[in-house]
């Protein structure tokens, strides 16, 4: 049986109000947006909320959630996690995307043990599983109650899986078809095969039938809520409303954007900020690549060089390199046979770079407090792997992006926000040299955002982007107002089932 813990300022849902709760499937980087989702359903419209996560699959992964989970008690959000299930059945080559559906449908049973137990206590009004755990979609049916798919991303995401579940609709048991190279979409977005999401771009992969079939399960959905805004792809969202009147797809609604606060990182002194306050307005190129990309060791020299080159100053959050060419955060190490301490990050940057770069840059290993850098004053560009939490971290701080993707759905965002919504510069690769990128380029896209007239015209759009993500959570702004149309279905359901009386949001 999962355990659950409620928040410490609560006592358990209250049996007064309609009752939602939420699924996260593993990983910080899902769990972060849905965890500002619960908070915003129980301060802004009057719901209480559970958020069941499952078990996390890396121990780094589970500290962060921890972190996110730890963060909602003051906000009257209880929480749950599911108890581990085995997968060490699985190929060691498996795919993560193939691993976390393993993991999330084999813990539909605890899944539903929970939810029952928590209907007696708190009758549900809404069942809203993220965009992996489309497996809980029938438990929703079970209870009597409407099940929303939650898109932590965007919706070209969803535009992506529509077509894929579309493409193969009428194909043969066992067949299935590769989606037309290149994948035009609404807003004019031209997806060729390379920049596809993992897991798209070959339909005879297991993991393509995986998430086609995850697709199919989609049209059950009485609607998905989106971690995004009206002005940041309205093309999409109309598209969506037609295809929802026409009954050809469940409605898709903006809600966000959800972004975790400052005080989420805590407020403890860091020495980025510090040193960020000591900079002038608007000269730091800030670098990262989330909680877990990484460069290879070459990769790093090149980027280290472009810095150096680009002639700006710059704060570098450095994580250890890859030593086989992937970009996640769990391969094998090996000596740099450059001296010092091998397991810390900064050893694995060139000779000389620190000492050369001293007073205009600052290099720190693994972590900075994210939130409050982009919004820092001194803060004017953004070298970032097009995570969709740190796009959106980044748009609604106002701060431009220079587009370098690594995996999963990352290089579809870098087309999107630089060929469509106009924030990012994207890095152009050396395809005949592994996809390395030269430090010539980076320090000429570095100089163009931070000098040129097309870094310019970009940090003026995203200016306007940021006013505009202000605007969709202001009481009548778009998202407010698209949450509260679904949660107003959800509450006339509470009360039909339960009786309850229910307070406007």
């Amino acid at each position: 049986m999962a355990s659950v813990t409620t928040s410490a300022a609560a006592t358990g849902p209250r049996p007064d109000r309609p009752h939602v709760v939420l699924v996260s499937s593993p990983g910080a980087g899902h769990l972060m947006p849905m965890a500002e989702l619960a908070r915003r359903l129980v301060a802004h419209h009057a719901v209480a909320a559970t958020l069941v996560t499952f078990a996390d699959l890396s121990a780094d992964s589970d500290a962060h959630s921890a972190a996110v989970l730890s963060s909602l008690r003051a906000a009257n959000v209880s929480t749950a996690t599911l108890p581990a299930v085995p997968h060490d059945d699985l190929p060691a080559d498996a795919r993560i995307e193939t691993v976390l559906l393993e993991v999330i449908g084999r813990s539909i049973p605890h899944l539903r043990a929970l939810l029952r137990d928590v209907d007696s206590t708190a009758p549900l009004a809404a069942l809203v599983p993220d965009f992996f755990c489309t497996a809980a979609l029938p438990l929703a049916s079970e209870l009597g109650v409407p099940g929303y798919i939650f898109f932590p991303s965007n919706l070209t995401v969803l535009s992506v899986m529509r077509s894929a579940v579309e493409v193969n609709d009428g194909a043969g048991a066992g067949e299935y078809r590769d989606l037309p190279d290149p994948l035009q979409l609404p807003g004019g977005v031209s997806l060729r095969r390379e920049d596809l999401p993992d897991g798209f771009r070959d339909g005879k992969e297991p993991v393509y039938a995986h998430l086609v079939g995850e697709g199919r399960r989609y049209r059950a959905a009485a609607g998905f809520l989106a971690n995004t805004f009206h002005g940041m792809d309205p093309a999409t969202v109309e598209e969506f409303k037609k295809a929802a009147e026409q009954i050809r797809f469940p409605p898709a609604y903006p809600v966000g954007p959800f972004v975790r606060s400052s005080s989420d990182e805590g407020g403890a002194s860091s020495p980025c900020i510090e040193w960020l306050d000591r900079q002038p307005t608007g000269s730091v190129v800030y670098v990262s690549f989330g909680s877990a990309g990484t460069l290879s060791v070459e990769q790093t020299a090149e980027l280290a060089a472009g810095l150096e080159d680009s002639g700006h100053r710059f704060l570098w959050i450095v994580r250890m390199p890859s030593l086989d060419g992937e970009h996640s955060d769990d391969m094998g190490r090996k000596s740099r046979g450059g001296g010092g301490d091998e397991n810390d990050p900064l050893a694995w940057l060139p000779d000389g770079f620190l000492e050369r770069t001293r007073g205009r840059g600052l290099a720190v290993a693994s972590w900075a407090p994210q939130v409050r850098v982009l919004s820092h004053p001194a803060t004017a560009a953004f070298v970032s792997h097009c995570g969709w939490n740190s796009a959106l971290e980044s748009v609604t701080s106002g701060v431009p992006m220079v587009a370098w993707p690594l995996y999963a759905e990352q290089r579809m965002n870098a087309v999107v926000l630089s060929e469509n919504v106009g924030v990012a510069l994207r890095l152009r690769v050396r395809p005949d040299d592994g996809g390395l990128v030269g430090r010539e380029e980076i320090a000429a896209a570095v100089r163009e955002l931070m000098e040129g007239e097309h870094g310019r015209a970009m940090r003026r759009r995203t200016g306007d982007l940021q006013q505009a993500a202000d605007m969709a959570w202001a009481p009548d702004g778009s998202s407010r107002r698209a949450l509260g149309e679904v949660v107003g279905r959800w509450k006339a359901g509470a009360v039909g089932k339960t009786g309850f009386v229910v307070s406007s949001s």
